[in-house]
């Protein structure tokens, strides 16, 4: 079975409302995310999975593929294990809807290391943090990894701390929150109650550590553009304009 991406979009975005929609040089960002997902050799699929049908309606008019999925949902993997119940792929990655501009070779090795390891249950992306202010802020999530390259644990504190030293230590990495699982994970995840490291830390990656599942971190190619705040949207019209 193929390796499909989708977008988990809703509107109700509580720090930047309409976030999908939001313009980067006239173009939705979601239809953006939907682009560069599309420039992945890898993926067999790409489909936009929303709450919301303003949001439906700009990527189909883009020309893309958007699923309808509950408003209740809580996060996006709840949203990517509704579209799994109708769309079946061995792997499904779920792409962030406010990366716009983000490595389309990250996607494709993503699905590199779950097709060629079918017992590996969830992969995601990380990248190296060499700012000391990015490494003492909570909302940017660090990641320390076993010698395997698996995940050890994700945390909002600076980790690992580097007792003898001073500023970042070597090896200090970010995590970047696209996701990589195997069918048949992706619906036990979906599945289990919140854990308690996950209540506290309110990442929700650390409920597959605290069961004992496997997460592999794979080196993004750059570091994305992520859209979470005001600030970081005109940070993102900016490297449009740059680039453009």
């Amino acid at each position: 079975m193929p390796v499909i991406a989708v977008i988990p979009a809703r509107y109700a975005s509580s720090r930047l409302p309409a976030k999908a929609l939001a313009d980067i040089g006239g173009v939705p960002m979601v239809v953006r995310v939907w682009r560069q997902a599309r420039k992945a050799r890898l993926l067999e699929r790409v489909l936009v999975a929303t709450d919301d049908e303003r949001i439906a309606a700009v990527v189909r008019a883009a020309g893309g593929e958007a699923m309808m999925t509950s408003p209740a949902h809580q996060s996006g993997t709840d949203r990517i294990a509704e579209v799994a119940h109708a769309v079946d792929a061995q792997v499904y990655i779920n792409v962030q809807g406010d990366l716009p501009f983000f490595a389309p070779e990250d996607l494709d090795n993503l699905a590199a290391a779950m097709t060629a390891d079918a017992a590996l249950d969830m992969a995601t992306l990380a990248t190296p943090i060499t700012d000391a202010q990015e490494w003492h802020n909570p909302n940017v999530v660090k990641v320390v990894c076993g010698s395997s390259g698996d995940a050890l644990y994700f945390s909002r504190s600076p980790i690992p701390y580097g007792r003898d030293i001073e500023g970042v230590p070597p090896g200090a990495m970010r995590h970047i929150g696209v996701y990589a699982y195997q069918r048949a994970f992706l619906m036990r995840f979906a599945a289990m109650e919140t854990g308690r490291l996950e209540r506290l830390e309110k990442l929700e990656q650390l409920r597959a550590l605290e069961n004992g599942y496997r997460v592999r971190v794979v080196a993004s190619v750059e570091p994305p553009v992520e859209v979470d705040t005001a600030a970081d949207l005109e940070r993102a019209r900016r490297v449009e304009r740059m680039d453009g």
